[in-house]
């Protein structure tokens, strides 16, 4: 696979063709011609010969001097459909399309609303972003291709159908991962960042956007660029880290890794939720540090993302005090337009975060789909009723109250990132799981695993261990065993060594004070609170992880990772660097 990139050079020159393209092209009071038939065929003018026509972002202005207005909105929503089939849905599947959309089945959705993409949702009872996710159309790999199969078809039909179908998910791997069986699970990003080497967290980010792409998946709603300065338990192991330069460069390295593979890279949450505690799927979180403090801490890896070729940007429901206060990120054309764009010299799409959460509700569908356009943003995603938001901005457009030079902008921008993907053939399914990629995963899952307390040369456990655990982890239990039994250890039911697994949501509580070892499969400050003798991390719960665990415990390789936040009361790692 080819790398994708796009310049702002190339988007700029989009944006001044498309201007001129209008100019010549437009009906009467500026408006564009209605659509005809959803199948009716798009007819590409020439590009300019010192341009070359394979240019995305020459294509795409060449599209969009063509699409009616319906199409324009369509392009830029992003909504999520109940249904793991295109065009075949349960009875519940199709009741929930209709109060969503007014249709029984996505393909069915796609062709109403002419949309630019789909979101396909899913969640686990560890995950944090659960409270916005009133659906799951993900299951395993094949029906994922299926799916995606089938909504491209139906997107191929409408007169923007040439360029190629936005098809995103959340696949960040740790507790927020839509499509968890049959794929190659890499460690959480906060083990990355205790890993330490952005060349692994490439390879492994590489392997992972071959199987996306694979899937039929084409943009990543990853990775998370947040620096976790908060205990937040909305963000927490989804970061690479507290350390900005550091959080950076691994935030590069998955950029690259994603792209490299043909899945667009999407750096969030800006301006940055790792600055507060609060869940935003709750409530609007504000963040009070000042704008040179949230400069130095929490842009550097948005800044590295954008340097590293990312495709697109994720903005946050945050009010930043600072810059712009009392209004989301969502909305602020101060943070989205003149920070992010204009300091950050960011030119690829910005992504809305789901409009269906709280701080995103206060205003009808409609109105805040035009909010959010006027603001910035290219692309909505998950609107809570999409008719209501595709007839809001369809209205705004008509009236005036959103300026169409912006919805051409945001139409562009989607397009040229759509071109610039390509359409080029998936790989086989049977790519999932192979060994090079689980080769990846296992060397990144290696690098993370860090001692806290206890001698680097003496964190191997001697005789039978009894695997212990917080409620719920059978699975991990299990993995863990069977990564010891393969390490040469006996594993027996009671009576051994204890080795204690504790994860995401755990606390005080769910320590055992007799364990020789405690693990913190999640966030490590739990830790501070523990009273084994060896105290390790690994920031996931991934087999790959287990397997890298049981080869600390086993003694066959040394924890050589680095704690990427402070635990108080506890080092960074007390092997020496």
């Amino acid at each position: 696979m080819v790398r994708v990139s796009t310049t702002p050079r190339r988007v700029a020159a989009a944006l001044v063709l498309v201007t001129a393209l209008l100019v010549a092209g437009c009906s009467e009071a500026g408006q564009r011609p209605s659509a005809g038939p959803a199948s009716a065929p798009v007819t590409e003018p020439a590009p300019p010969s010192s341009v070359p026509p394979e240019d995305p972002a020459t294509l795409a202005a060449a599209l969009v001097a063509e699409l009616a207005d319906e199409d324009l909105v369509g392009q830029v929503l992003m909504p999520y459909a109940y249904g793991d089939h295109a065009t075949k849905v349960s009875a519940g599947s199709a009741a929930g399309n209709r109060t969503l959309a007014g249709v029984d089945t996505p393909a069915e959705m796609i062709e109403k609303y002419r949309l630019g993409g789909l979101i396909l949702v899913g969640f686990s009872a560890d995950d944090p972003t659960q409270g916005n996710q009133e659906t799951t159309n993900v299951d395993n790999p094949k029906q994922v291709r299926g799916l995606t199969t089938g909504l491209r078809e139906a997107a191929g039909r409408l007169p923007a159908g040439v360029a190629p179908f936005l098809i995103g998910t959340d696949q960040e791997y740790g507790v927020v991962t839509r499509i968890t069986d049959g794929v190659t699970m890499l460690p959480s990003a906060l083990g990355a960042g205790a890993a330490g080497d952005p060349d692994l967290t490439e390879a492994a980010w590489r392997a992972a956007g071959t199987e996306l792409t694979a899937m039929g998946i084409n943009v990543d709603f990853a990775p998370v660029a947040d620096v976790l300065v908060t205990r937040s338990t909305v963000i927490g192991s989804r970061s690479f880290g507290s350390d900005p330069e550091r959080a950076a460069d691994q935030v590069g390295g998955a950029v690259r890794g994603l792209q490299t593979a043909g899945v667009a890279a999407t750096l969030k949450h800006f301006p940055g939720h790792g600055h507060s505690a609060v869940d935003s799927h709750k409530d609007l979180p504000r963040l009070s540090q000042s704008r040179g403090k949230l400069a130095a801490e929490a842009w550097p890896p948005f800044t590295a993302g954008i340097e590293a070729g990312a495709l697109a940007v994720m903005s946050a429901h945050l009010d930043v005090r600072s810059v712009d206060p009392g209004v989301a990120a969502t909305f602020s054309y101060k943070l989205l337009t003149e920070v992010l764009r204009g300091e950050l010299g960011f030119q690829g799409v910005v992504i809305t975060d789901g409009m269906n959460m709280p701080p995103a509700r206060r205003f009808p569908p409609g109105e805040a789909a035009v909010r959010a356009l006027k603001a910035g943003n290219d692309l909505i995603l998950m609107p809570p009723h999409v008719g209501q938001a595709y007839e809001g901005l369809l209205t705004a457009l008509r009236d005036g109250t959103l300026p169409r030079s912006r919805l051409v902008e945001a139409a562009t921008r989607v397009l040229t990132m759509k071109f610039t993907l390509g359409d080029t053939p998936a790989p086989q399914l049977s790519t999932l799981g192979a060994p090079a990629h689980r080769e990846a995963a296992n060397a990144l899952a290696a690098g993370a695993v860090t001692v806290l307390r206890g001698r680097c040369d003496t964190t191997g456990v001697r005789g039978p261990v009894t695997v212990t655990s917080s409620g719920g982890r059978a699975h991990t239990r299990a993995a863990l065993t069977e990564a010891l039994t393969s390490a040469g250890v006996k594993v027996v039911p009671s009576g051994g060594t204890v080795v204690h697994l504790v994860g995401y949501g755990d606390g005080a509580n769910d320590l055992r004070a007799d364990a020789a070892v405690t693990v913190a499969m999640d966030t490590p400050y739990v830790l501070a609170r523990a009273k084994s003798a060896t105290l390790l991390a690994t920031y996931s719960s991934s087999r790959a992880s287990m397997t890298a665990l049981a080869d600390v415990l086993a003694g066959k390789t040394r924890p050589a990772g680095r704690s990427p936040v402070k635990v108080p009361g506890l080092p960074r790692t007390t092997c020496a660097d």
